[in-house]
């Protein structure tokens, strides 16, 4: 059952949507490349389209009703958006889900450090990556320092023309003999992240002319800092962003390739950035909230952090932030009781998006042809993700996936079906499992991602668009 190239089914006002669609994306991953600045990007454009912050709700007591737009942010780092619908909240949602986060190193809470004349960043690495793969490229310094006082301090160094860039260095070829035999686990260590923020010594110069006579005694020489090199950096932090040392006890700071994303081919059919895993899913959910007409069942988005260290904390899936916006709404609107929670949870449908391993040719021994993803052939469901025996997934059921299949075909929605490669190769895990114990419908779905969790991913254009259109179809007919 091969399935259809989406590319030889367009025309010429589709491939203008194509890549109109393209370029917004193209903006919005150039722009968000931390959780919180994907929040923020949201949470403006959402406002601008009428969503109501569901504090402020509270605070006033609104009393909602069908057509009203909410949204709920959870410390800056996830938000969850809703449009409510023609039925109460309690006969179920319509649930688009995906995260925000991307695999990066993150810069340690004790970072900064001198050794023979060079300045680091100790970092430590965040989710699912080949380590080699972040050495000898330019990166780019992104995050908050919060100050004791409580103000923040917003990085965003590397990605204008004229800002500097970081590095992690590596062993030239010349001496690699040993580097070179080492497993590709091993080649680069964890400890070896770290990045090459200077090289400049401080030079303190005398107040007045007079100190020129004491620059032979020994005076000068006190004067020197420790490490000349770091006492620059700080003095670079201090003058030009306002925070001190100890202020990175209290930052979250990431370390991401730097550069915009960009078209790739000749044939400008590809789009190569960072962070398609899995904000190529998080963005056409967001944008189908939106474009989405009049529901009968109450739309929702779910956009949420730390999918790649397992959902844990109180920004990922696993917290109850979710849960009790559901709550909160309901009350709102219809009226709160944990039982009604419980069933509008249990009759809720939900696409639980994250992005599919294309099939590789270079490495085609790593996939299962027949149950492959394939670039440019639209939006990819995986009836269960998990690792060999199923371990860790969820497996959606087979009357689930029938109505999926029927309101994609209705919509003219190009979809594929996949697993994550060959059975005992391996596997991967989404936020499905953790929706579905609730009790309510879960599949997974998303895009085809070439060199997934690479500094630099690559998508096709095509099915970013189905993509869109899946999901609008999904929140507009699922429960129908």
């Amino acid at each position: 059952m091969e399935r259809k190239n989406a590319w030889e089914s367009y025309d010429k006002k589709t491939l203008k949507q194509v890549d109109k669609l393209a370029a917004e994306y193209i903006d919005f991953i150039s722009e968000c490349k931390t959780e919180r600045e994907c929040v923020d990007n949201i949470v403006n454009t959402i406002e601008a389209a009428g969503y109501r912050e569901l504090q402020e709700l509270i605070r006033t007591k609104a009393k909602l009703k069908a057509g009203d737009k909410i949204y709920s942010v959870q410390m800056n780092k996830s938000v969850v958006m809703f449009k409510l619908g023609k039925k109460p909240i309690s006969e179920g949602l319509n649930i688009l889900g995906a995260h925000i986060d991307s695999p990066r190193m993150d810069v340690k809470q004790n970072p900064l450090y001198e050794d023979n004349g060079v300045a680091y960043l100790d970092t430590h690495y965040y989710g699912g990556v080949k380590k080699y793969q972040w050495v000898t490229i330019p990166l780019a310094l992104h995050g908050v320092v919060v100050k004791k006082d409580g103000t923040t301090v917003e990085l965003n160094i590397g990605e204008e023309e004229d800002d500097p860039v970081f590095f992690v260095s590596d062993l030239l070829i010349h001496l690699a003999a040993d580097q070179m035999e080492k497993k590709g686990a091993k080649v680069v260590e964890g400890e070896a992240l770290d990045i090459i923020i200077g090289s400049k010594p401080l030079v303190i110069k005398d107040k007045d002319k007079d100190k020129d006579k004491e620059k032979d005694s020994g005076k000068a020489k006190a004067d020197k800092p420790k490490d000349p090199v770091k006492a620059g950096i700080l003095k670079i932090l201090k003058d030009d962003y306002d925070f001190e040392e100890e202020d990175f006890l209290s930052a979250e700071l990431e370390v991401v390739p730097a550069g915009r994303a960009r078209e790739c081919g000749f044939d400008r059919s590809l789009i190569l950035g960072y962070g398609h895993d899995d904000r190529v899913c998080a963005y056409p959910s967001m944008k189908a909230m939106l474009e989405a007409g009049d529901t009968d069942r109450c739309a929702c988005c779910i956009l949420v952090d730390k999918e790649e260290i397992g959902s844990v904390g109180a920004t990922g899936m696993k917290s109850r932030f979710f849960e009790n916006a559901v709550s909160e709404v309901m009350e709102l609107s219809e009226g709160f009781s944990e039982l009604k929670l419980k069933r509008t949870l249990a009759a809720s449908y939900m696409l639980s998006s994250d992005v599919s391993a294309a099939f590789d040719p270079t490495y085609a021994d790593a996939f299962e042809k027949k149950n492959a993803a394939y670039l440019g052939r639209g939006l990819v469901f995986n009836k269960f993700t998990g690792a060999r025996g199923k371990s860790g997934s969820n497996d959606a059921n087979a009357e689930y996936i029938a109505h999926i299949r029927d309101i994609l075909d209705k919509n003219n929605v190009f979809f594929q079906t996949a697993e994550l490669g060959k059975v005992d190769k391996g596997g991967g895990g989404t936020i499905a499992y953790i929706l579905a114990l609730y009790g309510m419908n879960v599949i997974d779905s998303g895009v085809a991602v070439l060199n997934m969790h690479a500094p630099w991913e690559a998508i096709s254009k095509a099915d970013l668009y189905e993509a869109l259109k899946g999901y609008i179809a999904f929140l507009e007919n699922a429960g129908m």
